[in-house]
């Protein structure tokens, strides 16, 4: 944990995403959070699994991610599934809006990680992998192992 230190800290990372999606460009957002939904992020207690990031008007909305509830909240404990709300300049929304648009790309979150004590969203935007492209991608990832495996025995 980076303690205030000012030194970026993940907490939540969606690992499947490099894996069904082709990453194109990738940009970092505020969250807007409630009460307990900080505390919890801090004990690790969120999924970006099947979130993705929608544009309606000029905001954006992370929708399908989960905060767990904080174990030591009360009655006042956050909802586990609500859509929060990004936080990013207006220009940089407008130019999400526009690459959305176009045919197969979309916006997903990659992670959760603190900077300077906040919490930040890294999106990125994406185009969906084919069946063909994640078996290419783990047949050259297989190839890279195999051959520092060669490297380091010879």
């Amino acid at each position: 944990m980076s303690g205030g230190n000012g030194g970026n800290s993940e907490l939540v990372s969606n690992r499947k995403a490099t894996h069904d999606y082709e990453i194109l460009e990738t940009f970092e957002a505020g969250i807007a959070l409630q009460g307990t939904e900080i505390k919890s992020l801090r004990d690790r207690g969120g999924s970006l699994q099947e979130a993705y990031v929608k544009v309606v008007g000029q905001e954006l909305w992370l929708l399908g991610s989960s905060i767990a509830h904080y174990r030591f909240g009360n009655i006042h404990n956050h909802e586990e599934k609500r859509e929060r709300k990004l936080l990013m300049h207006k220009r940089e929304i407008a130019h999400l809006k526009v690459a959305v648009q176009e045919k197969g790309h979309t916006i997903i979150p990659l992670s959760f990680y603190l900077k300077n004590g906040r919490v930040k969203v890294r999106i990125a935007i994406a185009k969906g992998k084919k069946t063909y492209d994640k078996r290419a991608s783990i047949k050259e990832r297989d190839d890279q192992r195999q051959m520092a495996r060669a490297l380091k025995h010879s």
